[in-house]
C-alpha cells in the first residue's frame, strides 16, 4: 500500500484528489478535492457515505436533494485556508449533491461510509471553535468545524490544523488504531497538505508515520507539499514539520468502526513527556494566524 501520494498522483476524473476507502484499502475514509472554474458546477451521489463540503478557495452553494427533499446552501467561503475560517455544508447519505460556483474555487469533500442519515445542515464560520493547542516550537492552530461534539455526524471527523512555519504539530507522536474503551479508538486518518509561498516559492514539510506494533507497520517519512496526501490506517503519526518561513496547512479526515464518534488518542510513550513542558512556555505569538468571525446579532 502507498501511504504518501504526491499531487500528481491523486487525481482521478474530475477531482484533484480522489481518495476512497477502495482506493486507500480501508472501510471509512474519503476526501476529493474538487477544483470548479468560474460558472463550473459538479454533481455527486452520496452514496452510503455523510460529507461535509468545505472551501479551501473561494465559495459555491451547495445543493442537496433525496427522498426526503431538497436543501440549498449558500457558502461564503474563503480566500485561502491561510486567511479566514470557512462556512461549510453536510450533505447526507443516499442523496444527490451539486456544488457550483459563480467565481470558481477549491472544494473539498470529506465524508465518511456511515449508518444513519441525518439531515442536511449548514455549518456557519462564526461557530467553528479555534483552538490553538500546544506551546513553543509546538504551537499549532487547530479549526475544529467537523470535530466530535462540535458538529453532529454519524461517523465523520474533520479538522484543520496551521502550523506556523520552523514549527512541529502532530507531536507528541499519537496513535488512534486499537479499540480500548475510553482511552483509544480506531480511526483512519487522511492528511491533506497546502502551503503558504514566500515571494512566489512553494512551501513544503514533512511527516513522519512509524509502526505502533504487530499488524501495525505502516511507515512513511515524506517531503510533502501543496496538494500531497498520507494515509494513516495505522501508526504514530507526528511529526508534521513545517519548514521555516513557510506556514502548513493540513485537513484531517478521519472515521472508523467505532460506535462512538470520539477521537481517542495513545501518546507515544518516549515522547509523551514533552505536553509537561507546555505550561512553562508561551504561545508562538504568530498564533492564532486568525479567530472566527463574530457572530451575526
Amino acid at each position: 500500500m502507498t501511504h504518501h501520494l504526491p499531487a500528481d498522483r491523486a487525481p482521478a476524473g474530475p477531482y484533484l484528489v480522489d481518495v476512497t476507502p477502495e482506493s486507500a484499502g480501508w472501510s471509512h475514509s474519503s476526501l476529493r478535492v474538487l477544483e470548479l472554474e468560474p460558472g463550473g458546477s459538479h454533481t455527486f451521489d452520496t452514496g452510503d457515505s455523510e460529507w461535509i463540503v468545505l472551501p479551501l478557495s473561494g465559495g459555491c452553494t451547495v445543493a442537496s436533494a433525496d427522498d426526503f427533499g431538497h436543501d440549498t446552501f449558500d457558502l461564503a467561503g474563503r480566500t485561502s485556508v491561510f486567511d479566514g475560517v470557512s462556512d461549510f455544508a453536510y450533505v447526507p447519505r443516499d442523496a444527490r449533491a451539486t456544488v457550483t460556483s459563480p467565481d470558481g474555487g477549491r472544494f473539498a469533500l470529506t465524508g465518511a461510509r456511515c449508518t444513519r442519515r441525518l439531515p442536511a445542515r449548514y455549518g456557519p464560520a462564526a461557530d467553528v471553535p479555534v483552538e490553538l493547542r500546544g506551546t513553543g516550537n509546538c504551537s499549532r492552530q487547530v479549526n475544529n468545524f467537523g470535530a466530535a461534539g462540535v458538529f453532529e455526524c454519524d461517523k465523520l471527523i474533520a479538522v484543520e490544523v496551521i502550523t506556523p512555519g520552523g514549527n512541529w504539530s502532530s507531536f507528541p507522536p499519537h496513535k488512534h488504531d486499537e479499540h480500548r474503551p475510553g482511552e483509544e479508538s480506531v480511526l483512519e486518518e487522511i492528511y491533506y497538505f497546502e502551503f503558504a509561498d514566500h515571494d512566489g516559492v512553494p512551501g513544503l514539510g514533512y511527516q513522519r508515520v512509524s509502526p505502533s506494533g504487530p499488524g501495525r507497520d505502516t511507515d512513511v517519512l515524506a517531503e510533502v507539499r501543496d496538494s500531497d496526501v498520507v494515509l494513516i490506517p495505522d501508526g504514530w503519526h507526528g511529526p508534521s514539520m513545517a519548514v521555516p518561513g513557510h506556514h502548513m496547512y493540513y485537513l484531517n479526515v478521519m472515521a472508523g468502526p467505532e460506535d462512538e464518534r470520539a477521537w481517542l488518542i495513545c501518546d507515544h510513550p518516549e515522547h509523551a513527556w514533552i505536553r509537561s513542558t507546555w505550561p512553562d512556555q508561551p504561545v508562538d505569538p504568530r498564533l492564532p494566524l486568525y479567530t472566527a468571525p463574530e457572530r451575526s446579532v
